[in-house]
């Protein structure tokens, strides 16, 4: 099977949302594949275990609790050069 794609693991993360908030309110969280893979006090922890298990991703790191962050297209996306 395929890596899930962003939008898969936006999807999983918003039905399990109500338990997050319930008992990881503040903290941040990683989801790879459709798997929450684990929660974090720190968002360099998570960026750092994201990274390290699985490269350039997808997977999604948030924050449980905060709204959704909106990037400028310019920090979003990045031209890729050969």
């Amino acid at each position: 099977m395929a890596t899930a794609t962003l939008l898969e693991n936006i999807e999983v993360y918003e039905a399990q949302r109500d338990v997050l908030e319930t008992e990881h309110l503040g903290e941040w969280v990683l989801f790879h594949d459709r798997e929450l893979i684990g929660t974090f006090s720190d968002f360099q922890d998570v960026a750092g275990e994201a990274v390290l298990r699985f490269g350039k991703g997808p997977y999604l790191i948030r924050r449980v609790g905060a709204p959704p962050m909106t990037l400028p297209a310019s920090v979003a996306y990045r031209p890729v050069y050969d």
